[in-house]
């Protein structure tokens, strides 16, 4: 089984601990149980700078906390889409949903410290769902991704409370530095904050560390924004003029 392949079923075994009742045929407990038994081997193959039972341990202390954020994710598709008819609806049928609670833990795991793990488990959800969350992204609970395809979040990203996306926001970087030899500089802040009750809509594009959009604002579709956006804004292009001609 190449590596992949195992890394998926530990993403099996925390979707069934998140949503017990539509992933797998294991119950809550005993899918942390398999999260531990299979992530405690696949990190002990890895330099992690202290034993691999506590880094096994510390994750599943952190689960709960997971949990109790996916559910306010769930809340929040349920309540901010019309379409929505069940919060099951919502486990079961939105990528954004499970894009989301792969990604949170994948960020624990990152959090921790651990290699390599994080970043396969985001791709394993970035080819099912089109939704691309790099596992260090930093995300407040209430978070909805409607649609989703097309969605790209940057390591760097800090996204507050209560905020939704629609399909093909890219919230990415400008040009990265090089130090003196030409080499990248890594460990610097290169995506953008977005802070508490912020609506993205469809392609928007918000680029660097710098850039933050403030709480309560509304960002429309299609804009490109590098600069910082206060709080209470609504940004939108102007409406094209489009030619409509008789064919006939």
């Amino acid at each position: 089984m190449t590596l992949p392949q195992r890394i998926a079923h530990i993403v099996k075994h925390g979707m069934a601990a998140l949503h017990p009742c539509v992933y797998g045929e294991l119950n809550s407990k005993n899918a942390i149980d398999e999260i531990a038994a299979d992530l405690g081997r696949e990190l002990s193959y890895l330099p992690l700078g202290r034993p691999s039972k506590e880094v096994v341990a510390d994750f599943v202390a952190r689960l709960p906390e997971v949990k109790r954020l996916v559910e306010t994710d769930v809340t929040a598709a349920y309540e901010g889409d019309p379409a929505a008819t069940s919060r099951m609806e919502v486990v079961m049928a939105y990528p954004g949903l499970l894009a989301v609670s792969v990604h949170r833990m994948a960020h624990e795991l990152y959090r921790l410290g651990v290699p390599v793990i994080p970043r396969i488990m985001s791709e394993l959800a970035h080819s099912k769902t089109g939704i691309d969350i790099h596992p260090g992204a930093t995300i407040g609970e209430r978070f909805f991704i409607d649609h989703g395809t097309g969605v790209v979040i940057g390591e760097t990203t800090v996204i507050g409370r209560n905020v939704r996306l629609y399909q093909g926001v890219t919230l990415g970087g400008l040009s990265f530095d090089k130090d003196a030899n030409g080499v990248l500089v890594k460990g610097l802040k290169r995506h953008p904050n977005i802070e508490d009750n912020v609506v993205i809509y469809a392609n928007a594009t918000i680029l660097g560390g710098g850039t933050t959009i403030g709480h309560d604002s509304e960002i429309g579709g299609n804009v490109w924004i590098k600069d910082s956006v206060p709080p209470y804004s609504r940004v939108y292009n102007k409406p094209p003029s489009p030619v409509i001609k008789s064919i006939s």
